[in-house]
């Protein structure tokens, strides 16, 4: 069996040690704070930094309709929602006076492995349709011949052809198409919110980045921060 006194004495040393840890502990944080919050500095400027960079990123489309704060009495609105139809704008002309006009669009439409194509195509139908029109008491042969020769015409002609096809339907199109106007009116007949989507989508990969280059500045600037504050210290 145990002696009392001795069971008296151990149960009033471990709060002494207790104590003693406490105090140490304290000693150790009251020392080590410092550098605690010297080591918060960069993280916690990476996260200034991204965040801050994410939420321009989110008021280029928010808030879709303008919303007025009552004490500053201004009104706030997503840079995309309040300049779609400047923007609209903007692209249908550069669109059109700098990447593709309808000149160019012909062009290509008719070029010489495009020409060939098109004069095997007409030939084709006209032959097609030279056996259907003409009366059936012809012989075939005579309307295979007929065919042929109409055919040889069409080979001999269809550059020609295409050529003056070509100059008629450029006309028209600088007359008619409006590239500028049919690109404007399509985005703006986009719903805001299918806008947002497509221009995420397009380039979603370039915001991220935007997001995580945030971050990345926020830390440098955070270990500046702390190398002046221990310095300074």
């Amino acid at each position: 069996m145990q002696d009392p006194n001795h069971l008296q004495k151990n149960k009033g040393q471990k709060p002494f040690f207790l104590i003693i840890l406490c105090v140490i502990i304290e000693v150790v944080m009251n020392y080590m704070k410092p550098y605690f919050q010297l080591g918060l500095m960069p993280l916690i400027g990476a996260f200034i930094g991204w965040g801050t960079n994410l939420l321009a990123i989110r008021l280029i489309f928010w808030p879709l309709e303008p919303i007025r704060i009552p004490i500053l009495g201004i009104e706030v609105q997503g840079l995309i929602p309040k300049r779609r139809f400047d923007i609209s704008r903007s692209i249908g002309e550069v669109l059109e006076h700098e990447i593709i006009s309808p000149e160019e669009i012909i062009d290509s439409m008719t070029s010489e492995k495009a020409k060939g194509e098109i004069i095997a195509f007409i030939r084709n139908v006209v032959a097609k349709k030279i056996s259907e029109k003409l009366p059936g008491f012809i012989p075939s042969g005579l309307r295979n011949s007929i065919a042929d020769y109409v055919g040889d015409l069409i080979d001999k002609n269809g550059t020609e052809l295409v050529d003056e096809m070509k100059g008629t339907i450029t006309e028209k199109a600088k007359e008619r198409l409006d590239l500028k106007k049919l690109v404007e009116d399509k985005i703006n007949s986009l719903d805001l919110l299918e806008l947002e989507d497509l221009i995420i989508r397009l380039s979603k990969q370039e915001l991220k980045q935007i997001e995580i280059l945030g971050g990345v500045l926020g830390f440098f600037v955070g270990v500046v921060q702390a190398a002046i504050s221990y310095l300074l210290m």
